[in-house]
């Protein structure tokens, strides 16, 4: 299994619009994030978790010429507003699938109506299949994913565990029968905004303290801001097994 990390930055990406912050401003190109994404390869399979607005930017960048479908933590913009650029490859490959929570969907169909409705689409508009996830294992592939449910403040997310590798982001609170499911794993990614606390994501410490907690034999810490710091002084600080993940990783399973 192969993954790629397509983006790792928090909601306004990094460099921020505007913004004179010396990580914004720096010329380390692991300093420059793309909204948080992921890309996982198998067999002859290919599937994204998470499609925010800058899809059509990281697909182009990979180089991904199809995918079996995208696989949603949940409903906000930054995960989410890239749907409108699957457009190429249902235009190659046909429908779409689509994996989320039924709250999910919702919040696609009222933003990305055109799509969903079942009124005659305009040409050119994609068509997607559903598929309504709960927090039951359910399958892609030829693999069975595990949902880690959890808590963006008081939102409910998902992860997703794939075989050993683990992903989950935007993550505030995981509850213990929640972190059972990721025993035993090679590789955990889990979010890690910035040092200082924040409402709905782990910070540092947080991070670092789920990591001890799964005790996976690596882990990657992606969906960073600006205020973690430099890539290379963040990553001198860390465990000999936790690494700070950066656009275009791509780690082999």
């Amino acid at each position: 299994m192969k993954i790629t990390f397509l983006g790792t930055g928090t909601s306004q990406g990094i460099p921020i619009i505007g913004s004179d912050h010396p990580v914004c401003l720096s010329d380390n190109p692991k300093d420059k994030r793309l909204r948080v994404s992921i890309l996982v390869e198998w067999d002859n399979f290919t599937y994204v978790v998470d499609c925010g607005p800058d899809f059509r930017q990281q697909m182009l960048r990979a180089n991904v010429l199809k995918i079996d479908g995208i696989i949603f933590t949940h409903e906000h913009a930054d995960h989410t507003m890239g749907l409108d650029d699957i457009r190429p490859f249902f235009f190659r490959q046909g429908d779409i699938s689509l994996y989320a929570h039924k709250r999910v969907f919702k919040a696609l169909e009222s933003r990305f109506d055109y799509i969903f409705t079942s009124e005659k689409k305009y040409p050119g508009v994609p068509s997607v299949i559903k598929h309504e996830i709960k927090n039951e294992v359910f399958k892609v592939g030829n693999i069975e994913v595990i949902p880690v449910d959890g808590l963006h403040h008081k939102l409910q997310v998902f992860g997703f565990r794939f075989k050993d590798f683990a992903y989950l982001t935007d993550m505030k609170t995981v509850k213990g029968e929640e972190v059972e499911k990721l025993k035993n794993l090679d590789v955990l990614v889990v979010n890690a905004l910035r040092e200082k606390p924040h409402i709905s994501h782990f910070n540092l410490e947080e991070a670092l303290e789920f990591i001890h907690l799964v005790n996976p034999k690596r882990a990657y810490l992606t969906h960073v801001s600006h205020l973690l710091g430099f890539h290379d002084d963040v990553q001198q600080k860390l465990p000999d097994n936790v690494f700070l993940a950066y656009d275009n990783l791509q780690i082999t399973i």
